[in-house]
């Protein structure tokens, strides 16, 4: 169990604060030395791809930046900076030879991090798959998890000298759902048994790249990035109860059970039969060290013939909190799902993603240069209290990264949403610190945590949710 805080020295021994990035999402650069085509670069070169016709074509040109964008975390004080590597930068086309320009960005990468005394934490997938693979099936194909032990082995070679906590996958559920299944999200496809194979085929992926990175850096701690967000009926009826428990199965379960217990929730195993050939779930259920969780808010669903597996999402209660970020928030739900965490899987947990976005609008630097975005300073302050609730009462969390150090290219909304902590000129590409900045700096610094708003589902809702868990 945690070590209990209190309100002044508010944190566990050792607590680890950071902040995290994705390599599409801010890179730039990609027709640069020697990389690859992902299935991003395809995605924004559709019509109606991405929000607006928005490429990550330049994104916050951090290829070109990076010395001053960590410098300015060593300013914020993090201890940690989870980054992820591209695969299509290090491997053009997925497999075969490797790209040792891309392979010496992340060498470089990692020793400026070092140099400024943070931790460098390294995601190996977040979603910008080679186009080269896609074109041979992908995720839909089982060889990949060849591809990925492969490349796996490439980056851990090159970095796990000084690298010593790696994710394997970022939001595992998210890239299969949207990009299989609803088409929102590269590749683009509406597929149910593509959907499926992928689920299965990058649970097997997670397996075997854990098994190498245990052979190749013994030393590190390893884990994967996993959604896991309360789904709550929009309103509580028996099919909308119905829908809140198959999307719970496939944004919370389908990748963690099998990973941590070994199974699929019981929706979706009959689904994924077909593709379980013998010693599979041993092969997915190996060790970890660590539970990453992404967590923003819960997701109010409701039932939909017009969506695969029959659940959309939804609408919000009316007059629900909000903090003035679009969308609805209960803080005692992150409360409630470290704790969940912390007991059902057994691990440590680290909050590898928390965070709110405004429009493109929002968060403008005036005259005087200041980024005022009162907004997320209050998200963040209710988030980081529940989370302080949460280990007082006994969740194993030993470190928290906000999404995001700056605002970047936010995947199917281009950049028409603001997630950062830094504000980005994307004509100019200046830097400048928000208030949320400053305020995250002070609480790193040991300021007291903030005032927990406890908001609460409406009483109808909370049953309904209840019910749609009974169970699982």
């Amino acid at each position: 169990m945690a070590k209990k805080p209190n309100s002044k020295s508010a944190w566990p021994k050792g607590f680890v604060w950071g902040t995290s990035s994705s390599s599409y999402q801010i890179e730039g650069a990609v027709n640069e030395d020697g990389r690859g085509e992902s299935i991003w670069d395809a995605q924004c070169k559709k019509i109606g791809g991405v929000a607006f016709g928005h490429t990550g074509d330049v994104a916050c040109d951090h290829y070109h930046r990076y010395k001053d964008d960590i410098a300015l975390m060593k300013k914020l004080g993090v201890g940690a900076y989870r980054f992820s590597t591209a695969w299509p930068r290090i491997q053009p086309t997925g497999t075969g030879a490797v790209n040792q320009a891309g392979l010496d960005f992340y060498d470089r990468i990692t020793d400026t991090v070092l140099e400024a005394g943070i931790e460098p934490w390294v995601c190996l997938y977040h979603w910008d798959l080679p186009l080269a693979l896609h074109d041979r099936g992908g995720w839909i194909n089982r060889d990949s998890t060849g591809w990925f032990a492969d490349y796996t082995a490439i980056v851990a070679r090159r970095l796990g000298d000084r690298v010593k906590n790696f994710a394997t996958f970022n939001e595992l559920s998210v890239f299969t759902l949207f990009g299989y299944a609803y088409g929102w999200h590269a590749p683009g496809l509406k597929d149910e048994q593509a959907h499926f194979k992928s689920i299965h085929h990058v649970n097997l992926a997670h397996g075997a790249s854990i098994d190498v990175l245990r052979s190749l850096v013994p030393d590190a701690q390893l884990g994967a990035v996993h959604n896991f967000t309360p789904a709550v009926p929009e309103k509580a009826t028996p099919k909308n109860i119905k829908a809140a428990r198959d999307l719970h199965e496939h944004w919370n379960l389908a990748f963690p059970e099998p990973q941590f217990l070994g199974y699929y929730p019981p929706g979706l195993a009959k689904a994924l039969e077909p593709y379980i050939q013998p010693g599979d779930m041993a092969k997915i259920c190996r060790p970890v060290d660590w539970f990453g969780l992404n967590h923003y808010g819960p997701i109010f669903c409701k039932a939909s013939t017009e969506y695969m597996h029959g659940f959309a999402w939804g609408g919000s209660p009316d007059n629900a909190p909000n903090a003035k970020v679009g969308w609805a928030i209960y803080p005692e739900m992150f409360t409630e799902t470290l704790l969940e965490l912390t007991k059902r899987y057994k691990v440590p947990v680290i909050v590898a993603e928390n965070g709110c976005g405004m429009g493109s609008g929002s968060d403008v630097p005036n005259a005087k240069g200041v980024a005022n975005d009162s907004h997320r300073v209050d998200f963040l302050n209710q988030y980081t209290a529940a989370m302080h609730e949460a280990i007082a009462k006994g969740a194993d969390v030993k470190g928290y990264f906000v999404w995001s150090m700056m605002d970047n290219f936010e995947w199917g909304l281009g950049y028409s949403q603001r997630y950062g902590m830094v504000h980005v000129d994307f004509d100019t590409q200046k830097r400048t610190p928000k208030e949320s900045f400053h305020w995250f700096k002070r609480l790193i610094a040991g300021a007291p945590v903030g005032a927990y708003k406890n908001g609460k589902l409406p009483t109808d809702l909370r049953a309904a949710y209840e019910k749609a868990r009974e169970g699982l």
